[in-house]
């Protein structure tokens, strides 16, 4: 069986156990419901690499600023803190049932702010992750703090793991280093890719059907994907949101799954996909038929 036939019958082999997905189209899958219990379900060593953007954590009746105006931090209950022995056994459980559905050089990523990234590495170093990198993600266009008391919040890091120490993971090292990269004014082009990237927060494109509270821009989950998978990799996210790190994924020919709790997100990661399908058509069939510089 080639390459392309053991990818489907990998697929088939997990929504089998997933069951009806929420929403499906070419190799684009959407859950809804509770990633601790649907990760459970998905085959040992069947994911190449997972992207995890979980709750930070932060809706606690503060205050920031959004385009200028005084907005609230508040997300909703999937954000709220139940308090630190609950938010960390939280992460923990979930980055130990990411563990076996990792192939043995699978990678897993997962982004945060100082309320729950640190959680998070310890949770990775416990399950027995091996962690490769922590990036700066810096916005240089980041709001500013309204309060004057502390320095403004302009940077989200992101830990890259693999799952096991003596695996060989994936990282596409020659692009990283000659692609180009427009969207990120430290990259120079030969030089080598940096763990501090500046990159702009979501473009005026990317919140066409409204704004998930946590969205990430689509120029960082392209680096993530060509960086740390192939083409025909199956990504996962667990907290898919409104699904940036699924646009990325099938723009450059990786199958996904993303599962989430809020309906509301899911259907805006429809409506995303499909304005996505028909933008981009033509150069999509340029991103599926990517392949690394040789």
């Amino acid at each position: 069986m080639g390459m392309s036939g053991i990818i489907v019958e990998n697929m088939k082999s997990i929504i089998e156990k997933l069951g009806k997905p929420y929403f499906k189209d070419e190799n684009f899958f959407l859950y809804h419901g509770n990633s601790l219990e649907l990760l459970k379900e998905i085959p040992e060593g069947s994911v190449d690499m997972i992207f995890a953007d979980p709750p930070y954590n932060l809706s606690n009746g503060g205050f920031t600023v959004h385009a200028g105006k005084r907005v609230s931090v508040n997300k909703g209950n999937w954000d709220k803190s139940k308090g630190f022995e609950a938010d960390f056994a939280f992460q923990k459980e979930w980055i130990e049932l990411c563990h076996p559905t990792l192939q043995l050089n699978g990678t897993l990523w997962v982004s945060g702010t100082y309320h729950s990234i640190y959680q998070c590495g310890c949770a990775l170093q416990s399950a027995g992750y091996h962690i490769l990198n922590d990036i700066s993600w810096y916005k240089p266009n980041a709001s500013p703090n309204l309060s004057g008391r502390y320095f403004t919040a302009s940077h989200e890091t992101l830990i890259w793991a693999r799952k096991e120490k003596n695996g060989k993971h994936t990282f596409n090292y020659k692009h990283m280093r000659e692609g180009e990269w427009p969207e990120d004014m430290l990259k120079r082009r030969g030089k080598q890719m940096r763990s501090v990237w500046a990159i702009n927060t979501p473009q005026v494109w990317e919140k066409k059907f409204g704004k998930h509270p946590t969205q990430k821009p689509f120029n960082v989950l392209k680096r993530v994907i060509l960086a740390s998978t192939n083409k025909g990799d199956l990504v996962l996210d667990p907290f898919t949101g409104s699904s940036t790190t699924g646009l990325s994924a099938y723009a450059f020919g990786r199958s996904f799954i993303g599962i989430d709790t809020e309906k509301e997100y899911l259907d805006l990661s429809i409506q995303r996909f499909k304005e996505f399908q028909g933008r981009f058509r033509n150069q999509l069939e340029f991103h599926k038929n990517y392949t690394s510089v040789e």
